[in-house]
């Protein structure tokens, strides 16, 4: 048992009741596997109000849970030399823009080539870190920034101020249709009922609780586009959100971004439409408190060619229709 492993504390919501701890655990602790929380519950590295935790304990809502995330006795991802875009390292953090394709943890479907290889290749110390420090994830084909924990220290503290709500993080995306003004959706988000690569806007206790707060940047005639604000961070949340108002992100197929063109769309709007095949969706900016001095750092990164190409071919074809 390493005693220096990071220390991390929540409250288990009144919904989780009746359920078991490994499963609450998972919702409040998404960045570890299922299989890791048990083990962490069998070697006692879980209190429940104070009080060692059991296997297979049920959990009645409102209690208090600590949890010492020890570091996994498992053969690491191996490090690869992917050149990465660093906007901010100190001994402490890491920042990167990660580009559009680039897969942030090896999986089943794609064991090598990811964001954790490239870290552990950047910083072989990460090695000793949870997931080579990654404390947060942007989809496959998401671009934009994310800070990444360089010790275990940084990594608890990174871990806390998102559970707490206060790392903030700024989106910009493209959407179908026009909208009018900004707002935002307060609406629970969970697995798909029928679909399980996919999420949904879904009724607790089997829906998380989600916000979402936008507001218009520049409207074309039939895109918009929109900064976004995660109050929570749920997978795919602003993709769920945006398509649960039937203003879906360009390009997302999962969700229903399909093509939408514009009567007498340029022939420059109808190709950069035709072919982009992602969701239009960046992480433009993170702000967080620095583990080590507690000042404000705050880091941003300009979208990629294709995603300033795309609003360049809908502002252009905005103003030739004027």
């Amino acid at each position: 048992m390493d005693p220096s492993a990071p220390l991390l504390r929540a409250r288990i919501p009144p919904t989780a009741a009746g359920r078991r701890l490994d499963q609450a655990l998972a919702e409040l602790f998404p960045d570890y596997s299922r299989s890791r929380l048990a083990a962490w519950i069998k070697s006692g590295d879980v209190q429940v109000d104070g009080a060692a935790a059991v296997p297979r304990q049920i959990v009645r809502g409102d209690e208090w849970v600590t949890l010492r995330a020890q570091p996994a006795e498992e053969v690491p991802p191996a490090a690869e030399p992917i050149a990465l875009d660093v906007r901010y390292q100190d001994a402490d953090v890491l920042v990167i823009n990660k580009p559009v394709g680039l897969t942030v943890h090896p999986g089943a479907g794609q064991p090598a080539g990811t964001l954790q290889n490239a870290l552990l290749h950047l910083d072989p110390a990460l090695v000793g870190v949870p997931r080579a420090g990654i404390v947060h994830r942007l989809d496959k084909d998401t671009s934009g920034v994310m800070v990444v924990a360089r010790n275990l220290r940084a990594h608890a503290a990174l871990v806390e101020q998102l559970q707490a709500r206060t790392v903030h993080r700024q989106y910009l995306a493209v959407v179908c249709g026009v909208l009018i003004a900004g707002g935002s959706v307060d609406a629970p988000i969970g697995r798909h009922p029928r679909d399980r690569l996919r999420q949904a806007v879904v009724e607790e206790p089997a829906g998380k609780p989600a916000r979402t707060h936008y507001r218009v940047r520049e409207r074309f005639r039939a895109h918009t586009l929109i900064e976004c604000r995660l109050e929570t961070g749920r997978t795919h949340q602003i993709r769920v959100h945006m398509a649960h108002l039937r203003h879906p992100l360009v390009g997302d197929g999962l969700y229903g971004g399909g093509l939408k063109l514009p009567k007498g769309a340029t022939a420059e709007l109808v190709a950069a439409l035709r072919g982009f095949r992602r969701q239009a969706l960046h992480a433009e900016r993170i702000e967080f408190l620095h583990p080590g001095s507690g000042e404000s750092v705050c880091v941003s990164a300009a979208v990629p060619e294709d995603f300033a190409a795309l609003v360049q071919a809908l502002r252009r074809d905005a103003q030739q229709r004027a």
